[in-house]
C-alpha cells in the first residue's frame, strides 16, 4: 500500500509512514520526507503499534451535524417520486429548480437545489434527461407517446 497509485493519498501517506519506520528511518527523517511534523509521524507509529492495519483507516469524525432532519430528507425524495400532475401543478416533471421551489413554498423546506440532487443521487436516483427537438417529428404520433413535456427531467434508478 506504501506504493500504492490507486489507494487514497492519506492511506498511502500513513503506510509509508510504518513501511518507512520498519526500515529503521527516524521519525524526523520520515516526517521530512512525508511532509509532516514530527509529532504526527510519532502519533501514527503509536498508533499503528496498538491497532496494527486499522491505523491505517480513517477514524469517525463527528463533524457538522446534518442541516437537515431524515422527515424533511424524506419529504425531498417522496416529493420528487410523485407526478407533479398528481399534485396539480401545471407540469408533467420535475426539475430541480421546481422540486426546490415546491418544497419551499408548500413543505416549507428551504433547500438548495445542489442538495436536493445529493440526497437523491445518495439514494440511488439520477436525473434522466430527455432531447428537446426542434422542428417536425418523424413520428406523427410522438406527442401521445410521449408523457414528459420537451426538455424535462425525470428520475430514473
Amino acid at each position: 500500500m506504501a506504493h500504492s497509485h490507486t489507494a487514497p493519498a492519506q492511506s498511502v501517506q500513513r503506510a509509508q509512514i510504518i513501511w518507512r519506520a520498519s526500515h529503521g528511518e527516524s521519525a524526523a527523517a520520515i516526517a521530512a520526507r512525508v511532509g509532516l511534523d514530527g509529532e504526527t509521524v510519532r502519533k501514527r507509529i503509536r498508533r499503528f503499534n496498538a491497532e496494527g492495519l486499522e491505523a491505517l483507516k480513517d477514524r469517525y469524525r463527528s463533524g457538522r451535524r446534518p442541516t437537515y432532519t431524515p422527515e424533511q430528507t424524506a419529504t425531498v425524495i417522496a416529493m420528487a417520486l410523485t407526478k407533479p400532475e398528481t399534485l396539480g401543478l401545471p407540469f408533467a416533471a420535475w426539475t430541480l429548480d421546481r422540486l426546490a421551489a415546491y418544497l419551499h413554498e408548500h413543505k416549507g423546506i428551504a433547500m438548495q437545489r445542489s442538495r436536493i440532487d445529493e440526497i437523491l443521487l445518495h439514494e440511488g436516483w439520477r436525473w434522466h434527461k430527455h432531447e428537446t427537438w426542434f422542428g417536425e417529428r418523424v413520428d406523427p404520433a410522438f406527442a401521445e407517446k410521449r408523457s414528459h413535456g420537451p426538455g424535462t427531467a425525470r428520475l430514473v434508478k
